[in-house]
């Protein structure tokens, strides 16, 4: 699976982004799903992930109420819709798949492929 991640740039603190992460190949749509982020000095970190179907959801407290993922397996792409945004949230975006198809994991170490990253940059 190769992952291209796209959307990110400069909002004010408040406002809406929606990233997005087009894949390649025929299999996307039994591969659990996930975003992270990387702010400077941090390690990545969960933000949201989503079951091979979609019907499963998970997110990180940091962001639970605010963003949304969501992913069209017809289309091969990954959504993130960020809204409420805060200076906290600003990081490298990175969509990811985990390495295994049809299991389930918020864990870094359980994605095997990996996005090019996309900045969001929150200004306060």
């Amino acid at each position: 699976v190769q992952l291209q991640a796209s959307g990110g740039g400069l909002v004010q603190a408040g406002g809406s982004l929606r990233l997005s992460c087009a894949a390649s190949g025929r299999t996307f749509s039994t591969y659990t799903m996930g975003w992270f982020r990387q702010a400077p000095g941090k390690e990545h970190g969960f933000v949201t992930g989503i079951e091979w179907s979609g019907s499963s959801t998970y997110y990180a407290d940091s962001v639970k109420g605010r963003f949304i993922i969501s992913r069209d397996n017809a289309e091969n792409t990954l959504y993130l819709q960020m809204n409420g945004l805060k200076p906290e949230d600003t990081a490298v975006y990175y969509c990811a798949a985990a390495a295994v198809p049809y299991t389930w994991s918020v864990v870094k170490e359980n994605y095997a492929y990996w996005g090019q990253g996309t900045q969001v940059t929150v200004s306060s």
